[in-house]
């Protein structure tokens, strides 16, 4: 061998020991001064445990499938809306909203003897659409003077609480729950604020004008 080609191998050599270990070697090492192949061990295990447990739950039955579905989509929302805790909390009282209002609804049909669930429909129906109103007027206004997450929660406490009066009076359920969001959504929207600001600036504007009259009376 000439030098030359052991001073080339040895230079190969030494580029070689000086690149970074690759991911697959990270991970298989465990190096307990590399923290990112330390963590990601335990993750993939459990990941994967998680993954199998899921699947024989699913495989079970059709209703099981369907559950771990919407269980994974769940939490697939909530990841997503993890920075985002107004919109999360508005769709959070929007679910609990209408499932309180449609369990109100059934209840007070029950209570009646009705034998048609197309009571029950129509009023679970107009508390939903009521709930998503709520949802979508608070996410319109551009500038919101409030947090929008806490509107939705008032006016969903107020549709909940109409939905509770419709057990008694089955019409006016609904009324009472489109009037309160109403409420709610003007009264915490950007709206109300302009006019309130308009109001204000009304009566600075009176004051100052009898001040005006205050003052030529005297004079005169």
């Amino acid at each position: 061998m000439s030098p030359t080609t052991g001073t080339r191998t040895g230079a190969k050599d030494s580029s070689d020991s000086g690149r970074p270990p690759s991911h697959l070697r990270r991970l298989l090492q465990q190096d307990k001064n590399d923290p990112w192949a330390v963590r990601l061990l335990p993750r993939i295990v459990f990941g994967l445990a998680a993954a199998y447990t899921l699947f024989l739950i699913a495989s079970q039955s059709g209703s099981s499938f369907v559950m771990v579905c919407a269980v994974l989509l769940l939490g697939g929302a909530i990841w997503l809306l993890r920075r985002r805790t107004q919109l999360l909390l508005a769709l959070a009282s929007t679910i609990l909203a209408a499932a309180f209002s449609g369990y109100f609804s059934a209840v007070s049909d029950a209570a009646r003897m009705s034998t048609s669930a197309a009571v029950t429909g129509t009023a679970a129906f107009g508390h939903w659409a009521l709930a998503g109103m709520a949802l979508l007027g608070a996410w319109m206004v551009k500038e919101h003077p409030g947090r929008r997450g806490v509107t939705v929660v008032i006016a969903d406490v107020i549709l909940v609480i109409g939905s509770v009066a419709g057990m008694f009076v089955p019409e006016a359920g609904v009324p009472i729950g489109f009037v309160g969001v109403l409420g709610v959504l003007a009264i915490r929207g950007a709206g109300a604020k302009a006019v309130m600001a308009r109001a204000r600036k009304g009566r600075q504007v009176i004051s100052r004008l009898r001040r005006r009259e205050a003052r030529k009376t005297a004079d005169s």
